[in-house]
């Protein structure tokens, strides 16, 4: 009788736990439904604010509700909310981007999309290709600071379509601002991890901070942008100290309606320790010093229905890399790389659809100590043609043909599809070819024991397709997706065993599958309450073949397998709220939750801040053998003023 009773008594726990169970589901449910509705107006201000965003395509302006790609859009307002000092640092909680610095603090960082290297990424700056010949390592050496950034556009898949070559598996434009009122922006923030520095490393606390100054004059006629950053570190363990310096300029004239004028500049100047960056241990006490040099020239006409956009830009690098910095002669790299860009872009309506046509020619060449001297150029010629079907179906097809003086002829066609089932809800699917073409240290670095290049190596070329539907509307935004990409020819960095040196190769076939979901909502709280959470969620399943299992791979070392990034914000009146968690899982390491907050204050024209990074002091790399910081504790005031 007593066994009965307790069976009785676990039968009727389980009963009521089940029953509180389900009506804690259905409760959290109710309340996320009503408090969609209750979050109505501020729900509609987010959702208004994020479709006025424009995503700038070169030849095709598509607004962000009618795009018919896997796009993401990164507002100024979010990038205010984040606990970040950098574009490195804020791309980093963006899902399917995969930031590997190496030197933190916005110093140096590999960036990736989706399971693919970082040499397949390309980033833009105000639509200009940032791509640097000799290596992606210099990709991410941007000369603007977070306070002049309107937005950044991610589009996921193959791109080249759209941007041509090095687009195979995305590319990240970043948008800056341009404003017909004056404003002003200083931002001044430092901190440490309040450790001791290491022996050897000087002497106190390892810390540091940054200065940022932006400032832009505007009126119906103009937009003069100008921005400057200083960030100095003493570094976060040994020889890891830091110091980078940014100048830019954005420059918009409207002559009329028809005619306007555009010119950009920048410039960028960082030095950092580079201990364990590429030859770990031996490189404890290395150096690098990197110098990035941008300018473009741009005008836009309109000719009867015609658009044209001519442009020239250039960037000009100086990598300087010293394996001992003490005695600079040990082990030295010097190189000199340079491009120049000439576009010319074009847009014409037919019926109700539209026509983007263009050319572009890159010239690049590069002066090395252990790569040599090459130069090698790149022409190509692109058109889409983008139609409304029946008001709800969006089709995109277009064809980019690309020669290269290195490796010939190569075409690249591309289809997107968006249906508008209302207002709410998109479904959109795409299919597009890319190719990445080998680095000049791919083909042709000579770097024992380390790195030597092959110059047999060949371009890469993939397929990408991606399916996804997307909710926005009532202050929730949902979107969900799969995505498959099959790259010929792979390039990957490998070696049989540790005593020779890593040398690239073109694998064979590189598959990967992925899955994604993003979700984010605002609710309304009553006056001046605001709360709201981001959720992100990407899975991929990489499946590299080659002729050697045994073979040690750079790629299957560092892809992602696993990345979830969530995220809640509240706001009272002046004061907010963010906290964001980002767990990571790599193919062959282990995984690490990294948590991060912010706190500020707003002061009439100032916001103060504080920032808590790593708070759960989680020991980890994202590149090689560099470790990230500990627990980082910031402290900043910004002060922001416009023109009413």
């Amino acid at each position: 009788m007593s066994v009965g009773r307790d069976t009785l008594q676990r039968h009727k726990r389980f009963v009521i736990k089940q029953y509180f169970m389900k009506r804690t589901i259905i409760t959290l449910a109710l309340a996320l439904i009503s408090g969609a509705a209750f979050a109505q107006q501020a729900a509609d201000s987010t959702s208004k604010n994020l479709n006025e965003v424009v995503i700038r395509g070169n030849r095709l302006d598509i607004p962000f509700n009618e795009s018919s790609r896997n796009i993401q859009v990164i507002t100024a307002k979010e990038i205010e909310q984040l606990p970040v000092h950098s574009v490195n640092e804020l791309l980093a909680y963006v899902g399917g981007v995969d930031i590997q610095q190496r030197s933190p603090f916005g110093g140096q960082a590999d960036i990736s999309m989706d399971g693919g290297t970082s040499e397949q990424t390309l980033v833009l700056l105000n639509g200009i290709k940032l791509i640097n010949a000799q290596t992606a390592h210099n990709m991410m050496n941007i000369p603007v600071p977070l306070d002049a950034i309107d937005h950044i556009e991610i589009l996921h898949g193959a791109a080249a379509r759209v941007y041509g070559i090095n687009a195979l598996t995305g590319a990240i434009n970043i948008v800056t601002k341009k404003s017909s009122k004056s404003f002003v922006t200083a931002n001044l923030q430092s901190g440490s991890s309040f450790a001791q520095k290491a022996e050897g490393d000087g002497s106190g606390l390892y810390g540091g901070g940054s200065l940022q100054l932006t400032a832009n004059y505007g009126n119906d006629k103009q937009s003069q942008l100008f921005a400057f950053g200083r960030d100095q570190y003493n570094g976060q363990r040994y020889n890891s100290a830091q110091a980078a310096s940014q100048f830019f300029y954005n420059g918009n004239y409207n002559f009329n309606m028809n005619n306007s004028v555009q010119a950009l500049a920048g410039y960028v100047h960082n030095d950092f320790g580079a201990n364990g960056f590429y030859a770990a241990p031996g490189d404890k006490n290395s150096e690098e010093i990197v110098e990035t040099g941008i300018f473009s020239l741009s005008s836009k006409h309109k000719i009867g229905s015609v658009t044209l956009s001519p442009r020239i830009s250039d960037r000009y690098d100086r990598d300087d890399y010293r394996y001992i910095k003490q005695q600079p002669a040990i082990g030295r790299s010097v190189h000199y790389t340079n491009a120049l860009m000439l576009e010319l872009n074009g847009s014409l309506p037919l019926g109700n659809g539209t026509l983007g046509f263009g050319w572009e020619s890159r010239l690049g060449k590069i002066n090395s100590s252990n790569i040599g001297k090459h130069q090698r150029n790149n022409h190509g010629a692109y058109a889409e043609y983008r139609k409304n079907l029946f008001g709800k179906l969006i089709a995109n097809i277009g064809l980019y043909a690309n020669y290269n003086t290195d490796f010939g002829w190569q075409a690249y066609p591309g289809l997107d599809l968006a249906y508008l089932v209302n207002e709410d809800w998109k479904i959109s699917a795409s299919a597009g070819s890319g190719q990445r073409i080998p680095s000049f240290t791919d083909l042709y670095l000579n770097q024992p024991p380390g790195n030597v290049g092959n110059p047999e190596v060949q371009p890469e070329g993939a397929w990408a397709y991606d399916a996804n539907v997307r909710y926005h509307g009532h202050g929730l935004s949902v979107q969900t997706g799969a995505f498959y990409r099959d790259i010929t020819d792979f390039i990957d960095w490998i070696r049989s065993n540790d005593s020779v040196p890593y040398s690239p190769v073109n694998f064979g076939e590189n598959k990967i599958y992925g899955m994604y979901a993003r979700m984010e909502q605002q609710f309304s709280l009553g006056r001046n309450r605001q709360f709201g959470y981001q959720v992100s969620y990407n899975y991929l399943n990489p499946k590299p073949l080659s002729a050697n299992g045994d073979d040690q791979s750079k790629y299957v070392l560092e892809t992602l397998k696993h990345q979830l990034i969530a995220g809640i914000s509240y706001r009272y009146d002046n004061f907010s709220f963010h906290i964001t968690n980002r767990y990571i899982k790599r193919m062959l390491n282990d995984a690490y939750d990294v948590l991060d907050a912010r706190v500020d204050y707003r002061l009439r024209s100032f916001l103060i801040y504080a920032d808590i990074s790593n708070i759960l002091n989680a020991q980890y790399h994202e590149a090689g053998a560099v470790p990230m910081p500990p627990r980082w504790f910031s402290l900043g005031v910004k002060f922001q003023w416009k023109e009413k």
